[in-house]
């Protein structure tokens, strides 16, 4: 290859491996802190509004969520207070993390399952650890093409430096 070639596909690589690492990270840090510090509910699995969101295979699920309260940090470092919504008012999100191919029979519309939650943004939803399917391989998947991505991106960036 030549070397404006490969200097701008080692940039490429190396940045799109960097992001990817970085989104794992961040997304992994998350759910454990969600499933560690977050707000423990029930939820119950409700059915999509369109086909279009019938296609996706993470459930949408319905929660109760107690908004009075203090204030809370919105995450741009200001604190704003919360409306006086009634106590439970339910909250209609996708869990994060990693999601089958299919939705398991046992995500079916009308299911209850347990969840945890950010109380500062209740849309943030993950399922509890027990509920969860395993996501170790898709994990592992995506740090793995980060991390070759970034590998790749540096030897070419070494190569077409030398």
């Amino acid at each position: 290859m030549e070397t404006p070639t490969t200097l701008a596909g080692g940039a490429v690589l190396t940045a799109f491996g960097s992001a990817l690492l970085l989104w794992c990270a961040v997304e992994l840090r998350l759910r454990h802190h969600l499933r560690r510090y977050g707000v423990a509910a029930t939820a119950q699995v409700v059915a999509d509004r369109d086909r279009a969101e019938a296609m996706d295979s993470s459930p949408l699920l319905s929660y109760p969520v107690d908004t009075v309260g203090g204030p809370v940090d919105a995450g741009l470092g200001t604190v704003h207070e919360l409306r006086p919504d009634p106590v439970g008012r339910l909250v209609l999100s996708r869990p994060r993390g990693h999601t089958p191919l299919r939705r398991p029979p046992r995500l079916a519309p009308g299911a209850a399952v347990q969840v945890a939650y950010d109380p500062r943004r209740p849309d943030r939803v993950v399922l509890a650890a027990h509920e969860e399917l395993p996501s170790l391989p898709a994990d592992l998947f995506w740090a793995l093409l980060g991390t070759s991505a970034l590998a790749g991106g540096l030897t070419l960036l070494a190569l077409a430096l030398r």
